[in-house]
């Protein structure tokens, strides 16, 4: 399980990213990189990290899913997940 502060911090950089979006692109655009450079760091979408959606988990994460591997197993074997069930032969 992740720190709280961690999640928190990701979800602070999730919404400074949507609120810079449309300014980034309109500079980009414009070729205007020194503007670009005055906008805060976690503007940028390339610091976002992926979680997990449950537990904060930032490795082993399964974008179809939204979930780390670990609850992805879990809730796989409990029948969670429609459509997915544990392979056996």
């Amino acid at each position: 399980m992740a720190k709280e502060s961690m999640k928190a911090r990701e979800r602070k950089r999730a919404k400074m990213v949507e609120k810079y979006a449309e300014k980034r692109k309109a500079l980009k655009e414009a070729g205007d990189y020194e503007a670009l450079q005055k906008l805060p760091k976690n503007a940028s979408p390339v610091r976002m990290r992926n979680r997990c959606k449950l537990t904060g988990r930032p490795r082993g994460y399964m974008r179809t899913f939204g979930v780390s591997r670990v609850m992805f197993r879990e809730m796989a074997n409990k029948g969670l997940i429609p459509g997915v069930k544990k392979a056996s032969w």
